[in-house]
């Protein structure tokens, strides 16, 4: 992808395409449970419910169109659907997007009701967004002074924005 809007078409969520950008928790049975760690550097764990709406983004046909991606520093971030499906996308956390080559590095994945993904610390994400209705519930931990460390990039402005095909 370089200037002008790119597309990525959404995947199945799994563990192997997920990978670099955060983890899948794990049945407690698994050995690998427990090899990942939430991380918090300002000691500020906090639980809520969040939700997202169609009416933030701008629907395209097959998709819905990325404009702005957003990263949190000082925490890991855990999401689980709650009551809808949903598409996210991702970019590794040592892209800048300085370079229009950036763009091709972002990777989209639907996600089913009750399916759960953490982020690591600045992952850059968008959404997760609702698909088949106008909002999606999530259970979301991470940092409660997210506000203070929620830098983004503005696609659009850069002329880098990706449509995200479902």
């Amino acid at each position: 992808m370089g200037a002008g809007i790119g597309r990525v078409k959404a995947v199945r969520l799994s563990e192997l395409e997920w990978e670099p950008f955060g983890w899948i928790p794990l049945q407690d049975s698994d050995p690998r449970d427990g090899d990942n760690r939430l991380a918090f550097d300002w000691g500020d764990a906090h639980v809520n419910v969040i939700s997202h709406t169609l009416d933030e983004v701008v629907p395209v046909d097959g998709g819905l169109r990325c404009d702005v991606l957003f990263r949190h520093d000082t925490h890991t971030q855990v999401l689980m659907t709650l009551d809808s499906e949903a598409v996210v996308a991702v970019a590794p956390a040592r892209i800048d997007f300085s370079d229009p080559a950036d763009a091709s590095q972002v990777k989209a994945f639907l996600l089913r009701p009750q399916e759960t993904i953490v982020l690591h610390r600045g992952t850059w994400h968008w959404g997760p967004f609702p698909l088949g209705s106008d909002r999606v519930n999530l259970f979301n931990v991470q940092g409660l002074r997210y506000a203070e460390d929620n830098s983004s990039v503005d696609l659009a402005a850069k002329g880098l924005s990706i449509d995200v095909l479902v």
